[in-house]
């Protein structure tokens, strides 16, 4: 927890229900200890979308599609999302949820590993949603950044590690060391490349909102 338990028991109260879909595959995911976005993250993630109003959105790490579903809730009806899953157990899962919701049509579920996928993509998206691997974010980057359009908007979730990520190396577990070099290295790439305009948001597990700036060359 990076923030007040008690603040975020608070704000949780506040939120409105979801879709049945979606309720339905939140207490899926739960009953199987499947990883899916955090309330405040939902929160976030709508009004984003929202606001960006998205043609194209990719999303890197579909999970159940819990996140996809949630965003096609929220875009405007043209828009359509691409979503890498690699994990083979979930993937029909994914699908069937998305037949569930009628959103076969405008969510596209590509199967892989995202770093052999999205060399293979050739459009650009206005809306990028980092929710993979966290130690292959940095991995992940210079693809982004060619995919992601100008003036387009990339999230990345989970980022702060529940706050390990200040402490020393060394004051971790051995396991969560390479994740947590990756970690900082990617976030400083966020804050320091010069074609992105980044802020890191302690909410949730902690998030980035980036935005591609002209590329001057």
């Amino acid at each position: 927890m990076i923030v007040n338990e008690r603040i975020v028991t608070y704000i949780h109260s506040l939120e409105k229900s979801n879709s049945p879909i979606l309720e339905e595959i939140e207490k899926y995911a739960l009953d199987t200890y499947v990883p899916i976005i955090r309330k405040e993250m939902e929160s976030f993630l709508k009004v984003m979308v929202m606001m960006k109003r998205p043609k194209r959105i990719l999303e890197v790490g579909t999970a159940v599609g819990y996140s996809a579903l949630l965003m096609s809730e929220y875009m405007p009806q043209d828009c359509i999302i691409t979503t890498i899953e690699n994990y083979n157990k979930r993937i029909p899962i994914a699908r069937e949820n998305f037949r569930k919701a009628g959103k076969e049509d405008r969510i596209h579920l590509i199967e892989g590993d995202a770093t052999v996928i999205m060399p293979t993509l050739n459009d650009k998206y206005d809306f990028i949603f980092m929710d993979a691997a966290k130690g292959q974010y940095i991995n992940f980057l210079p693809q982004i950044l060619r995919l992601l359009d100008k003036e387009g908007i990339l999230i990345s979730d989970n980022v702060l590690q529940d706050g390990d990520l200040i402490e020393s190396r060394y004051g971790i577990v051995r396991r969560n060391r390479t994740i947590h070099g990756r970690m900082r290295k990617y976030l400083y790439e966020l804050k320091n490349h010069a074609l992105l305009e980044t802020t890191i948001i302690p909410i949730g597990d902690g998030i980035t909102m980036s935005i591609r700036k002209e590329d001057n060359k």
